[in-house]
């Protein structure tokens, strides 16, 4: 790409930052005096104010490098930002009127740098924190040097178990050291120091340079709420059993070592904070873990124990013997089972409070989805669950072990979203932070924000198909024509990736991860798991094909705006690869696709992206799906890449096939997780977005519930019931929710539609049409 390009694109990008960013700032970034501002460190900042009256609002804007948690008279208010980019660096404003009394006031804040094990997709320049009060009163909190700040050396990380995650570490807690009451009035902070000033805060397009450019935060705040208690599974050096602290604080005696297993009974994220009593010169450890591993690493049946033990990050605290001490790990962790390891020396250790408090993206559960097979209605509430617990302030790919926002993942996440709450937010953040990933030869990173540059191809295809879902779902047209020319720039990139001589896509640089079989692993001589024959070397049916499919969908975004000339191309180049393909991989005995030129090998991906990409004709596209189904010498297709598969059996006309493709689910279900996971067993991660996909298809594909135009103006319900004998759902939609019911009768279906005011759409089953009309429709 030349730079003047570059520059363009970038431009068209940071104007949309530019446009939401209108706050004047006066307030400077402040930061540690003494201490490193890159290496590790958590920093806190006090600033006493004084109130004459009570004020109706008081509203601030803040945000920190990395991490912040605010406090208001002691009172917990907020954690921030959200994660972001230097060149997008989110800021949260707050109304704290509700915290303030007339009289004395201490606003007071934990920052957080991680240093050199800041997580992967924590971006970051120094530590720091910026502070600015909306109107004349609040800027009595503008920071500056009379902020004060002391370093916090009660805290240091703990590194167990850390070598096979991608996020901050536990921590170790020495009560020792704890500056004990810090966040509240009556605190003598006389020794601390006084703050460091640096640079202005400023948004993108003002002054000469920056170091973060402000822009509010565009997501709301994160959901919090109380946890149920958890249950004492096993214990040792102490008996207990049933619900943990049920009948009040326990008491560890002095000289004692005692191990508690604790499970949730199903997965969450959640903050943790522990009171204790006593306990100086003693341990208590929080160990926590998805699951359990038996003596040969297996997972097995999550919800077993026996012969089973729990290897997961850990905090560990010091006590320093003082009463009621609440002890709180820096950020939320992820677990179902957590294990409390005690170790007390002369005194005693009370265990007052154990608290978790859930956390997670505040999406409201307004689709809804029943059947008459119970089993479905599991699947709902588990996927559901995954979903969640994949979003706070990014879509993760899976919390416990990386929390990184891949296109791969966050393009399915994005369609259980709209789906299932209807809200869109988290959405079009992720599109925009995919975007500002642009590389300089022109294709995006595969997650985004993220302190290391990760490029995998396919993933910039899914980053389109995921702008063109956005453009079909919501009357949003001024967002998504911002984002055209880096699909075009993405489809540049692939089209000089051609090779003449084929007609295919030849060698390809980077990860061209394409899913998880066993049959395409990590090795010496291939070190990118996941990538199919031809993937780096050239050749690939598969990344050609997904190519031509992405094609497609370029094809109605440029048309629809007005590129014609762009979608003559496309249409043409989406020919010219499904010919090439069909000319170098198609076996007539097998009629199937090979994987590649060489026809190496043949899996279910390569026939799947052939019906998507319409290189198998559609009169063969349904033989061919069922080919698939029937074949077990293929490559299968895992949970990932099984979201294409249904496409491909819904565009073949098959979809009444889909319930009875649920195996891989029910069988997470047999083995007792509560989320799904990654992969089939072995998985590593127990949670992972793409896995939740069936949120999506129990609307979108059972009872059929579809746009039919950009911006769901209008809507077409296909249903696909299969074995089932009713559906009962509920869809979000821009205008309202799309209700429906209906049972089997024979050979025809009956029962309601209703549309919200304003919408009208079709309704299609076994070759036969009705129209529908806002309001409720009889079938």
């Amino acid at each position: 790409m030349t730079r003047k390009i570059l520059f363009v694109y970038l431009w068209i990008f940071f104007a949309i930052v530019q446009k939401a960013s209108a706050l004047n700032w006066t307030a400077h970034w402040i930061a540690p005096s003494s201490s490193s501002s890159l290496d590790y460190g958590v920093h806190l900042f006090r600033k006493k104010i004084n109130i004459p009256h009570s004020p109706g609002h008081f509203v601030i804007h803040l945000s920190a490098d990395q991490r912040y948690v605010l406090f208001v008279n002691s009172h917990c208010i907020n954690r921030g930002p959200a994660a972001g980019s230097p060149l997008r660096w989110n800021y949260d404003t707050i109304d704290i009127a509700p915290y303030l009394q007339v009289g004395e006031n201490v606003i007071t804040l934990q920052v957080v740098n991680y240093g050199k094990w800041t997580p992967g997709a924590q971006m970051t320049l120094s530590t720091g924190f910026i502070m600015q009060g909306d109107g004349e009163a609040e800027q009595v909190l503008n920071t500056d040097k009379s902020w004060k700040t002391k370093k916090n050396k009660a805290y240091k990380p703990s590194l167990e178990h850390m070598e096979v995650i991608d996020i901050e570490p536990a921590d170790q807690i020495y009560g020792s050291l704890y500056p004990w009451g810090w966040q509240q009035v009556d605190y003598d902070d006389s020794h601390w120091e006084e703050a460091a000033v640096q640079e202005r805060g400023m948004n993108y397009g003002e002054g000469t340079e920056y170091i973060r450019a402000l822009q509010p935060r565009n997501i709301p705040l994160p959901e919090l709420k109380a946890e149920k208690s958890m249950h004492v599974r096993r214990a040792s050096g102490i008996t207990m059993n049933g619900l943990f602290l049920e009948k009040g604080a326990i008491t560890i005696p002095p000289f004692t070592k005692a191990s508690l297993l604790l499970d949730q009974t199903y997965l969450t994220n959640a903050f943790i904070e522990v009171v204790l009593s006593g306990g100086k010169q003693g341990s208590l450890s929080i160990a926590y873990a998805e699951a359990l591993y038996d003596t040969e690493g297996n997972k097995g049946n999550r919800d077993e124990i026996d012969g089973k033990k729990l290897l997961g990050v850990k905090d560990i605290i010091y006590p320093d013997g003082g009463k009621h001490r609440p002890y709180s790990p820096l950020n939320f962790k992820t677990f179902r089972y957590i294990q409390l390891d005690i170790e007390t020396k002369e005194q005693p250790l009370i265990i007052e409070q154990l608290d978790c408090t859930f956390v997670g993206y505040p999406f409201q559960e307004l689709g809804r989805f029943e059947s008459s097979n119970p089993v479905l209605s599991t699947i709902w509430k588990t996927g559901w669950r995954t979903a969640r617990l994949c979003a706070v302030d990014l879509y993760y790919d899976c919390p416990y072990y990386e929390r990184m926002q891949y296109t791969g993942d966050t393009r399915i996440q994005s369609l259980i979203s709209l789906y299932v709450s209807g809200d869109d937010r988290l959405m079009r953040k992720a599109i925009t932070d995919l975007a500002s990933s642009l590389v300089r030869e022109g294709i995006l990173q595969s997650r985004y924000p993220a302190q290391r540059i990760q490029i995998i191809p396919p993933f910039s295809l899914y980053w389109i198909n995921m702008l063109h879902d956005y453009w079909m779902h919501r009357p949003d047209e001024n967002f998504v024509k911002e984002y055209l020319p880096i699909a075009q720039q993405i489809i540049r990139w692939y089209t000089e990736r051609v090779d003449p001589a084929t007609g295919m896509l030849g060698p390809m640089s980077h990860w061209n991860f394409v899913d998880w079989p066993n049959e395409w692993p990590w090795s010496a001589q291939r070190p990118s798991g996941g990538v199919p024959p031809g993937g780096i070397e050239g050749g690939s049916s598969i990344i050609s094909l997904q190519f031509a499919y992405t094609l497609k969908d370029a094809i109605d975004l440029m048309s629809y705006f007005g590129e014609n000339a762009k979608a003559k191309e496309y249409r043409l180049l989406h020919n010219k690869i499904n010919h090439a393909v069909l000319t170098h991989c198609y076996d007539p005995h097998r009629k199937l696709l090979a994987d590649d030129i060489k026809r190496s090998s043949y899996s279910q991906h390569a026939n799947i992206m052939g019906i998507l990409a319409d290189a198998i004709p559609k009169k063969e596209q349904a033989d061919v799906l069922l080919r698939l189904d029937s074949d077990t010498s293929l490559i299968q297709a895992t949970l990932f890449y099984r979201f294409y598969l249904i496409r491909a059996m819904k565009k073949a006309g098959l979809a009444n096939r889909y319930v009875d493709q649920l195996q891989l689910w029910k069988d997470m279900l047999d083995l007792g997780l509560t989320t799904f996971a990654e992969r089939p067993e072995p998985s590593r991660s127990d949670c992972h977005a793409w896995s939740a996909s069936p949120n999506y298809d129990f609307l979108a594909t059972i009872c059929g519930v579809e746009p039919d135009s950009p911006g769901f103006k209008t809507v077409k319900i296909s249903p696909n019931l299969g074995s089932l004998e009713f559906i009962e759902a509920e869809i979000p939609h821009p205008s309202g929710i799309i209700k429906l019911y209906l049972k089997k009768e024979i050979d025809k279906l009956s029962g309601e539609i209703t549309l919200p005011n304003g919408v009208s759409g079709t309704y299609g089953y076994k070759g036969k049409s009705i129209k529908l009309t806002a309001g409720t429709n009889k079938i």
